[in-house]
């Protein structure tokens, strides 16, 4: 049977499981603002990455732009890379021709892609068709952009002034490298093989002055040679067998045509080779010239192209023709054909002098005497 049980004083009092508690039905607005807020930043969020991703979209479409030479307006420049240029130097010419517009960008295309090395001193021509890499290769070495010039060397031009010109022309950087080819390399031409190696003048005369084209920069080697070419050219067997029959040397005759050429006022010049031979095959003639050619473009070439003075008759030098009796050691200019025709079949006289006359044409006279007669009749010589 079943006990009744009765509690202790002290038992506390057991409670029937209350009902669970439940929070207050009283709606809350927090929560529905989190909600609010979370979306609006989720939204400014995506509005961001598309803004960011807008942006660098754009750099990288404008960047490409320029890498790869896409929507630029039509556009060509020559430009010159010197030797003592820098490449920041090369990539600001090509920033101020329109060729690129981010220099710091090619920069580092360049570095990449090892660019920077290929790039060479020379006169290139370039388009805004060209990609960067097109841009470097075009100013490589062995670029097919090399910029032609057309380079024309005057008759009775000095070897310095010729290789100064090729210089200003942008043929070769410096006219050093000319002269360390022309003094040192045996070039094969039999016109050349007595002339001894050491001394660029050597060539002096045998450097045909004519118009040359050619590619820049160029070899110095190639840019001799090929005035060499066109001299021997010239120089026809014809003409070797004339000089050759006549008893004198293609240098002898060289030498005579770079006198006639420094000389001439362009009408007179198989008449003045007549003087110059008369004077060296009859010194002791009644002309009383003693085999002294006397001749002052000789002083010219010894002061520097400069008005001849009486000073300068006593310059001690083999070229000096005042000092010195005979021809001088060689060319003294390099005569174009016309001066080579007359030095090898000069006019049959008996002149011994010329001057100068006040029509601006040479006269030619005997004698000393009948010279001084011409020249007292002409206001350019009475102040003398």
């Amino acid at each position: 049977m079943a006990q009744e049980h009765r509690r202790s004083p002290h038992e506390p009092e057991r409670r029937g499981r209350s009902a669970p508690r439940t929070r207050s039905t009283q709606s809350r607005p927090a929560p529905a603002r989190r909600r609010n807020g979370g979306a609006s930043f989720a939204l400014l969020y995506v509005i961001f990455v598309i803004g960011i991703s807008a942006l660098l979209a754009c750099i990288g479409w404008v960047a490409a732009n320029d890498v790869l030479a896409l929507n630029k307006p039509e556009k060509t420049a020559t430009i010159t890379i010197r030797e003592e240029d820098s490449f920041g130097d090369v990539v600001s010419m090509l920033e101020e021709n329109g060729l690129i517009e981010y220099q710091s960008l090619f920069k580092l295309f360049a570095a990449f892609t090892g660019g920077r090395d290929k790039i060479v001193a020379g006169t290139f021509t370039l388009n805004t068709d060209m990609d960067y890499r097109a841009l470097i290769s075009g100013m490589s070495a062995n670029s097919a952009t090399k910029a032609t010039v057309k380079v024309t060397i005057p008759e009775g031009y000095s070897i310095d002034q010729i290789f100064a010109l090729l210089e200003e022309k942008g043929v070769v950087s410096d006219t050093a490298k000319l002269e360390e080819e022309a003094a040192n390399h045996d070039y094969a031409f039999s016109f050349l093989q007595d002339l001894p190696l050491g001394d660029y003048h050597r060539l002096e005369g045998y450097l045909y002055p004519d118009t040359y084209e050619f590619t820049t920069p160029q070899n110095p080697l190639y840019v001799i040679n090929k005035m060499l070419v066109r001299f021997d050219a010239k120089l026809t067997e014809e003409l070797r067998q004339q000089i050759a029959d006549s008893g004198r040397t293609i240098h002898e005759v060289l030498t005579v045509a770079s006198l006639i050429e420094k000389e001439t006022d362009g009408a007179d010049r198989a008449d003045i080779a007549s003087v110059i031979y008369n004077r060296l095959n009859n010194p002791n003639s009644s002309a009383g010239t003693n085999g002294y050619l006397q001749i002052d473009a000789t002083l010219a070439y010894l002061n520097g192209s400069k008005v001849p003075t009486e000073a300068d008759k006593s310059i001690d030098s083999p070229y000096n023709t005042y000092l010195y009796p005979g021809l001088p050691p060689g060319p003294i200019s390099n005569p174009g054909i016309e001066s080579i025709l007359a030095a090898i079949n000069p006019n049959s006289t008996s002149y011994y002098y010329y001057v100068l006359g006040d029509d601006n044409r040479h006269h030619f006279f005997n004698t000393y005497r009948e010279m001084q007669n011409f020249m007292s009749t002409q206001a350019m010589y009475s102040h003398s």
